[in-house]
């Protein structure tokens, strides 16, 4: 019996998506992608799903999942390639409820890991605390995620750069030192 292989695109998919798993349950930790930014897209959506995208290009490949584009103010997940973007879609974004938090969105954008502000992390996933640098994020992005973060309500972040990738689950506080 002939068991079937996995394509190319079902080896990127898992890879992605396993890289976006760690990187949830270990706050802070840095994972590696794939290719970029598209691979937690094509790994994460389906027409199941509702999502706003500021780029063209990844709009594109994201319309291949069938994935419904919306407004920020529906959207389960949300692809900002500017730091505008980032803030807009964050100030807008579900954040579920008590009942349901898992309506909460999560928000994907870029960052620069490993320069800039250094942040303390503390909370589930955590052992004490962990540190991280995070540069290219706008002014105010960290104090309006605080603010709309009331666990378990609450937004996801996932930073992108290039290839790497590290996530801020809603359950973990950051302070900027």
């Amino acid at each position: 019996m002939a068991l079937p292989q996995p394509t190319p695109d079902d080896l990127r998919d898992t890879a992605a998506f396993e890289a976006l798993m760690w990187a949830m349950a270990r706050p802070g930790t840095v994972q590696t992608l794939p290719e970029g930014m598209a691979d937690l897209a094509l790994a994460l959506l389906d027409r199941e799903t509702r999502v706003h995208v500021e780029d063209p290009g990844l709009a594109r490949r994201i319309a291949a999942t069938g994935a419904t584009l919306v407004t920020p103010d529906r959207a389960d997940h949300a692809f900002c390639a500017t730091a505008a973007g980032a803030m807009a879609a964050l100030r807008l974004l579900p954040v579920g409820s008590a009942l349901y938090p898992d309506e909460g969105a999560t928000l994907v954008m870029p960052a620069t890991i490993g320069a800039g502000a250094r942040l303390r992390l503390a909370g589930p996933g955590i052992e004490g605390q962990a540190s991280l640098r995070l540069g290219g994020l706008p002014e105010g992005l960290l104090d309006l995620r605080s603010a709309r973060c009331r666990y378990p309500e609450g937004i996801d972040l996932v930073l992108v750069d290039g290839r790497r990738i590290t996530g801020l689950p809603r359950s973990v506080a950051v302070e900027v030192l």
